[in-house]
């Protein structure tokens, strides 16, 4: 789970149980089309997501969490709860620590 990226796609097939290709980078800006792919093809190594392609025209590939990827799910979900509970401090901090470094102090 390591990277800038996995825990973000993970984050939005935690809150959506399918998405395809495009759906995921929406979800997850800025990221490059090729870096979601390899992050993707990573995670299905790991037996985190699945990856289903139907041959109909346009051709069409969803992804989904594993019920090994779903294991994150309170993980992920504890994560997000800390965040919002923490969110006015740590916002506070990160503009105390731009003030000073614009002061040049």
């Amino acid at each position: 789970m390591g990277g800038k990226w996995k825990a973000r796609i993970v984050w939005a097939l935690t809150r959506n149980d399918v998405l395809r290709f495009a759906e995921l980078r929406r979800a997850c800006p800025p990221i490059s089309d090729r870096m979601l792919s390899r992050e993707l093809k990573e995670l299905e190594g790991c037996g985190l997501v699945s990856r289903t392609s139907y041959a109909s025209i346009p051709p069409r590939t969803d992804y989904a969490l594993t019920a090994r990827g779903r294991t994150l799910r309170p993980v992920m979900a504890a994560m997000a709860d800390w965040g919002l509970e923490h969110r006015s401090v740590i916002l506070d901090a990160m503009m105390a620590a731009d003030m000073v470094s614009d002061n040049g102090s």
